[in-house]
């Protein structure tokens, strides 16, 4: 099985940025456990703050398949129509992460464009959303 995760935009610094939010552990500790608790899935990860440069990574599972994709599209989830047709245009399943309770946070975080289009969502768990992310794909493969 292979998942795909992808980072978007500030998530690069991770273990850095709003600690209060998002802890200090880093996405390459998240990586590591993910690989070890999961020896017979091979993960593949991207992270950019460019919307387009993911839209294309999305785009690219239609090329190069995968099982699954976990996303966490950051502050996109709140504003990019453009990621969500994407994830309407691809075939794969995709789990929408977020680290924080976003609905414990401000307004505009409350809403997500890409909600409706992915197969679930999970958020508030800190790095562990990740894991519980690849959960739920290999519980439906």
């Amino acid at each position: 099985m292979k998942i795909l995760i992808i980072n978007g935009p500030n998530l690069n610094l991770l273990g850095t940025r709003e600690p209060q939010h998002y802890g200090t552990g880093t996405m390459d500790s998240v990586l590591d456990a993910l690989k070890s608790q999961y020896p017979r899935v091979e993960f593949d990860y991207y992270q950019s703050n460019v919307e387009g440069f993911l839209i294309d990574c999305l785009h690219k599972t239609l090329e190069e398949p995968c099982d699954g994709v976990v996303l966490n599209a950051g502050g996109y989830t709140h504003t990019s129509v453009a990621l969500r047709d994407a994830i309407t245009a691809i075939k794969v399943p995709v789990v929408e992460v977020h680290i924080s309770n976003v609905h414990s946070r401000e307004e505009f975080r409350h809403r997500s464009l890409i909600s409706a289009v992915c197969k679930g969502v999970i958020c508030g768990f800190g790095l562990d959303s990740y894991r519980l992310g690849v959960e739920a794909l290999l519980a439906r493969s």
